[in-house]
């Protein structure tokens, strides 16, 4: 195999409503995920977005600071593309779905072939909760991201909810549920192999 095939990139987009010094479980699984990616070649890091300056709206850039286009940067720089959000009210986080929102400026976004940019990136999604609505959760954005020109690869979700009407979180466990770390797990493997493929074999023009 080619060697540039193994030298791929995660970004992690953690989108808790909890600030950096705040413990959150959102950040827990997506920052497993990414180390079961490195293992599997695709190392990278991790952005928690409530710490950044990122406006509302649906351009690349929707000036007067926003923060988005350096986080866009990093993400166009990487393979790999992982959403972490929590549910709430049976959503996804409004953090994800600004995230989402300004994702939509793919769309116009092309390179010299008319390809999107995003073409060849491969996504996944880690959903955390007390409450049932992973499916709905992964559901919501795992098409987003396929619209604005993410691939998915096979079982490209993992996720945790707890008992509903409960108070313990991902979090609180002193060791990660075995089916939740398994996931974690075949998420991240088939998602790099996804990531290899589409590197060697782009998307026609």
């Amino acid at each position: 195999m080619d060697d540039n095939l193994d030298d791929l990139r995660s970004l992690v987009l953690v989108c808790t409503l909890k600030s950096g010094d705040q413990d959150s479980s959102s950040d827990l699984i997506g920052r497993q995920v990414l180390d079961r990616l490195a293992s599997y070649g695709a190392p990278g890091e991790v952005v928690r977005v409530v710490d950044h300056d990122v406006r509302f709206g649906v351009t690349i850039d929707e000036g007067d600071g926003d923060e988005w286009p350096a986080i866009r940067s990093r993400m166009l720089a990487a393979d790999v593309l992982v959403v972490a959000t929590p549910i709430w009210l049976g959503q996804p986080s409004s953090v994800t779905k600004m995230v989402l929102e300004r994702l939509d400026a793919e769309l116009g976004e092309t390179d010299e072939e008319g390809r999107m940019l995003t073409y060849g990136k491969v996504a996944a999604v880690a959903v955390v909760g007390n409450e049932d609505g992973a499916h709905h959760v992964v559901a919501e954005c795992l098409q987003a991201l396929n619209d604005t020109g993410f691939s998915v690869a096979a079982n490209g979700s993992t996720y945790w909810v707890g008992e509903a009407m409960q108070a313990v979180d991902y979090a609180d466990h002193d060791e990660t549920p075995e089916k939740t770390a398994g996931t974690n797990d075949t998420t991240a493997k088939n998602t790099v192999h996804l990531a290899r493929l589409l590197k060697a074999a782009p998307y026609p023009a």
